[in-house]
């Protein structure tokens, strides 16, 4: 089992840069596909960014985020993180860390809240205009 916290968030103005970062407990992270998904107030939770498992070879955005965001992760440290650059109030939402152990983890699940077995409590962002 995996048990990930998020930190990093916080309130910053639009055309701002703030880096999330996801630490995950246990030994066999390296082995989990990882995720970040966001939820608005009276919105669906929904993707923004995902990489593979092990190095980390593959990465996946979606459309709103893609040349702004960036996902990467430390297998050293046991972390994913999030840089998000040129800040747009759209981009306001709880932002949530998810998991999922590689074997299971597809290019299309990876996008989905139904793909990941493990979440974070998630972390606040703010994007003022």
């Amino acid at each position: 089992q995996v048990q990930l916290v998020e930190s990093g968030g916080g309130l910053v103005q639009a055309g701002g840069s703030l880096r999330l970062s996801c630490a995950a407990s246990g030994r066999t992270f390296h082995s989990y596909a990882m995720g970040w998904f966001r939820q608005a107030p009276g919105k669906e939770r929904e993707f923004v960014a995902a990489i593979t498992g092990w190095s980390g070879g593959s990465t996946y955005y979606a459309d709103a985020v893609k040349g702004r965001f960036t996902i990467s992760r430390d297998n050293a440290k046991n972390t994913v993180y999030l840089q998000m650059n040129t800040l747009k109030p759209e981009d306001t939402a709880v932002y949530y860390c998810a998991a999922q152990s590689a074997i299971f983890a597809t290019a299309q699940a990876m996008r989905t809240v139904k793909g990941y077995d493990y979440w974070g409590q998630g972390t606040q962002v703010t994007v003022s205009s």
